[in-house]
Protein backbone atom coordinates (compact mmCIF):
# COMPACT_ATOMS: atom_id res chain seq x y z
CA UNK A 1 0.00 0.00 0.00
CA UNK A 2 1.15 3.55 -0.69
CA UNK A 3 -0.14 7.03 0.15
CA UNK A 4 0.09 9.97 -2.28
CA UNK A 5 0.61 12.41 0.62
CA UNK A 6 3.57 10.55 2.14
CA UNK A 7 7.24 9.95 1.28
CA UNK A 8 7.84 13.55 0.18
CA UNK A 9 11.47 14.56 0.68
CA UNK A 10 12.15 17.50 3.01
CA UNK A 11 14.52 19.01 0.43
CA UNK A 12 13.03 19.21 -3.05
CA UNK A 13 15.64 20.81 -5.35
CA UNK A 14 13.71 19.58 -8.41
CA UNK A 15 10.14 18.54 -9.06
CA UNK A 16 9.50 14.95 -8.05
CA UNK A 17 7.95 12.69 -10.71
CA UNK A 18 6.87 9.20 -9.61
CA UNK A 19 5.01 6.65 -11.69
CA UNK A 20 2.08 5.26 -9.69
CA UNK A 21 0.72 2.75 -12.19
CA UNK A 22 1.04 1.89 -15.89
CA UNK A 23 -1.27 -0.12 -18.09
CA UNK A 24 -2.10 -0.51 -21.73
CA UNK A 25 -2.50 3.03 -23.09
CA UNK A 26 -2.35 4.77 -19.69
CA UNK A 27 0.21 5.95 -17.15
CA UNK A 28 -0.55 7.63 -13.81
CA UNK A 29 2.08 9.68 -12.01
CA UNK A 30 2.39 11.75 -8.87
CA UNK A 31 4.18 15.06 -9.30
CA UNK A 32 5.31 17.07 -6.29
CA UNK A 33 6.26 20.73 -6.73
CA UNK A 34 7.35 23.36 -4.23
CA UNK A 35 7.82 26.61 -6.11
CA UNK A 36 8.94 24.74 -9.24
CA UNK A 37 8.05 25.73 -12.78
CA UNK A 38 8.74 24.31 -16.22
CA UNK A 39 12.00 25.37 -17.85
CA UNK A 40 11.73 29.00 -19.02
CA UNK A 41 12.72 28.03 -22.55
CA UNK A 42 10.25 25.71 -24.16
CA UNK A 43 6.88 24.08 -23.85
CA UNK A 44 5.70 20.56 -23.11
CA UNK A 45 4.39 19.05 -26.35
CA UNK A 46 3.26 15.59 -25.34
CA UNK A 47 2.11 12.86 -27.75
CA UNK A 48 -0.64 11.72 -25.35
CA UNK A 49 -3.57 13.41 -23.65
CA UNK A 50 -3.06 14.38 -20.00
CA UNK A 51 -5.67 14.75 -17.28
CA UNK A 52 -4.23 16.54 -14.26
CA UNK A 53 -5.72 16.95 -10.77
CA UNK A 54 -4.33 19.04 -7.91
CA UNK A 55 -4.66 17.15 -4.65
CA UNK A 56 -2.90 19.71 -2.44
CA UNK A 57 -1.41 23.18 -2.96
CA UNK A 58 -1.79 25.46 -5.96
CA UNK A 59 -0.31 25.74 -9.42
CA UNK A 60 -0.77 27.56 -12.71
CA UNK A 61 -0.63 25.94 -16.14
CA UNK A 62 0.08 28.29 -19.06
CA UNK A 63 -0.70 27.51 -22.67
CA UNK A 64 1.03 28.67 -25.82
CA UNK A 65 -2.43 29.49 -27.16
CA UNK A 66 -4.99 30.43 -24.56
CA UNK A 67 -5.29 31.80 -21.08
CA UNK A 68 -3.41 30.35 -18.09
CA UNK A 69 -5.38 28.22 -15.64
CA UNK A 70 -4.84 28.34 -11.86
CA UNK A 71 -5.64 25.11 -10.05
CA UNK A 72 -6.19 24.41 -6.36
CA UNK A 73 -7.21 21.32 -4.39
CA UNK A 74 -9.80 19.34 -6.31
CA UNK A 75 -9.38 21.30 -9.55
CA UNK A 76 -8.60 19.31 -12.67
CA UNK A 77 -8.23 19.83 -16.39
CA UNK A 78 -7.59 17.89 -19.56
CA UNK A 79 -4.67 18.86 -21.78
CA UNK A 80 -5.10 17.42 -25.28
CA UNK A 81 -2.17 15.74 -26.99
CA UNK A 82 0.23 18.26 -28.61
CA UNK A 83 -1.36 21.22 -26.78
CA UNK A 84 1.77 23.15 -25.88
CA UNK A 85 1.79 24.03 -22.18
CA UNK A 86 4.04 24.64 -19.19
CA UNK A 87 3.80 24.98 -15.43
CA UNK A 88 4.10 28.73 -14.90
CA UNK A 89 3.88 28.78 -11.09
CA UNK A 90 3.51 26.56 -8.03
CA UNK A 91 3.16 27.62 -4.41
CA UNK A 92 6.66 28.12 -2.96
CA UNK A 93 5.45 27.77 0.64
CA UNK A 94 3.88 24.31 0.47
CA UNK A 95 3.93 21.20 -1.66
CA UNK A 96 1.68 21.08 -4.68
CA UNK A 97 0.75 17.46 -5.25
CA UNK A 98 -0.52 16.70 -8.75
CA UNK A 99 -2.00 13.47 -10.04
CA UNK A 100 -1.40 13.23 -13.78
CA UNK A 101 -3.02 10.62 -16.02
CA UNK A 102 -1.42 10.25 -19.47
CA UNK A 103 -3.57 8.31 -21.94
CA UNK A 104 -4.07 7.58 -25.64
Amino acid sequence: MANLFEAIPEALPEELFEEVVRGRGVMVERIVSRGHTSPATGWYDQPRHEWVLVLKGRGMVAFERGEPVTLGPGDHLTIPAHCRHRVAWTDPDEETIWLAVHYD
